[in-house]
């Protein structure tokens, strides 16, 4: 609901303006004084302002300038008596939108007030996109303007429209499954059911039942007939996410599903037709996967058909800004907070910082600071820590991502330090996930753990 402010010291002319506007829909605050009004816009997210230009002994003009001091962006009407279309005009150069003449009827306000508010929106909507906002549709769009997210978009828009199997990788936390979600908004099944699921996250005995679905006492527990995920999807899509943790076993049964275009329910003995666009995420590397036995090489190569790699958040440095816009934006509004804009040095800091949790890490501090502080400019006092250190260099100027070689000891001995040392900081940098610090480290989890307990991590 678009909120629009009234500024009159004559209280019929705000009820009559108020009355008008409310019954169009739009949320309406009144100000008497300059001062009343600075405040309102200072605290509150206006759309719109009204301002007259004779408000007793202030000067309307003075008015406006502080207006647009506190919100550069703020959109003004001026409502003026006869004889004062002299400081209408000045204030027209100063950047009001328009000026009424007094007395006025209540179609025209209707229709200016409109005009306005879609010239605004319209330059909310250019602004966005002349910092890459919104490059790829969906619910949570998919914001960048590097070279290495044009790539991404340039291919998501490639296949969006061909039906064939796509497998995406990434490091967790860059956004796979907006990935996903963009490929089925824009192909021909958008209108059909988008369907995800997280293999990793349930129990392999479970994962085919939930994938195929399962007949009345087919198991334990199995009281009714249940539909399969795949029969949700069908003339849709569905969304393997975390698919390098699926099962052996039931990857032969997926590996069928892809071959033969049909489904069999747990305990059934009919097969059943399905039209499902498969799409695939992992954060781990399949072919590493495939050598240590735990993943099937005729399932990869039925899954990696189209490969789309999503570069992490660091080496797409020119896109931080306008993720970190975006999501500003978007928690400022939840939270009625007024922040606008982030400031260059917090937008360096934020550039030179190597996000591990990539995306997610992100929106995570932008809403934790949204949460915290109020606006109206994001600052480099407002970020963590971590982020204004940088994690980059000490007092010294050493990089402290960088490892120190001990003095005084063998190779064996210094290449067993070294590698304590990066194994303790991946565990940080993943806040102790094993799983997604074997993932990093491109070892198996088993590995990882045999190396934490010898190095008593």
């Amino acid at each position: 609901m678009e909120k629009i402010l009234i500024i009159d010291d004559e209280a019929f002319i705000c009820e009559n303006v108020q009355r008008i506007l409310s019954s169009e829909g739009f949320q309406v605050l009144t100000a008497n004084s300059g001062q009343q009004a600075r405040d309102l816009v200072a605290s509150e997210e206006i759309d719109l302002a009204l301002l007259d230009l004779n408000l007793g002994t202030e000067d309307g003009i003075d008015v406006l300038k502080g207006l647009k001091e506190i919100d550069p962006e703020l959109l003004v009407i001026i409502i003026t008596g006869y004889g004062s279309v002299e400081s209408a005009v000045e204030s027209l150069k100063l950047g009001a939108f328009h000026y009424m003449k007094k007395p006025f009827k209540a179609d025209a306000l209707r229709l200016i007030v409109k005009l306005a508010l879609k010239t605004q929106t319209l330059k909310r909507e250019v602004r966005k996109l002349r910092r890459g906002d919104g490059s790829l549709p969906g619910p949570s769009p998919i914001i960048g303007r590097s070279d290495a997210f044009n790539e991404v978009v340039a291919q998501v828009r490639e296949i969006a429209r061909i039906p064939s199997t796509v497998l995406i990788t990434g490091e967790s936390g860059t956004g796979k499954e907006l990935v996903a979600r963009a490929i089925h908004d824009l192909s021909d099944r958008r209108d059909a059911s988008f369907v995800a699921i997280n293999c990793a996250s349930i129990p392999a005995s479970l994962l085919e039942s939930e994938l195929f679905g399962h007949e009345k006492g087919s198991f334990t527990g199995a009281a009714a007939r249940k539909k399969g995920l795949f029969e949700e999807a069908h003339h849709g899509t569905i969304f393997l996410d975390e698919i390098g943790e699926m099962d052996m076993a039931v990857q032969a049964k997926l590996l069928r599903v892809l071959q033969e275009k049909t489904i069999r329910r747990v305990g059934a003995v009919k097969d059943i037709d399905i039209d499902v666009r498969v799409v695939a995420a992992t954060n781990r590397d399949l072919l590493q996967r495939i050598a240590e036995k735990s993943f099937r090489e005729d399932l990869f190569y039925r899954l990696n058909v189209f490969p789309i790699h999503i570069p992490p958040l660091r080496e797409r440095t020119p896109d931080i800004a306008a993720l970190a816009a975006y999501f500003l934006d978007n928690f400022s509004r939840a939270f009625g907070r007024q922040f606008r804009d982030v400031s260059p040095e917090a937008e360096r800091l934020m550039a030179q910082y190597a996000w591990p949790g990539n995306v997610r890490e992100l929106r995570n501090v932008i809403e934790r600071i949204c949460i915290m502080r109020s606006g109206p400019t994001l600052l480099a006092e407002h970020l963590p820590q971590e982020i204004r250190s940088g994690h980059y260099s000490d007092a010294a100027g050493t990089p402290a991502n960088a490892i120190a070689i001990p003095e005084g000891l063998g190779l064996e001995e210094a290449i067993s330090s070294i590698e304590k040392a990066l194994i303790e900081k991946a565990l940080q940098q993943t806040a102790g996930n094993v799983l997604q610090t074997a993932a990093n480290l491109k070892i198996p989890r088993g590995t990882l753990r045999y190396k934490m307990e010898k190095y008593g991590l």
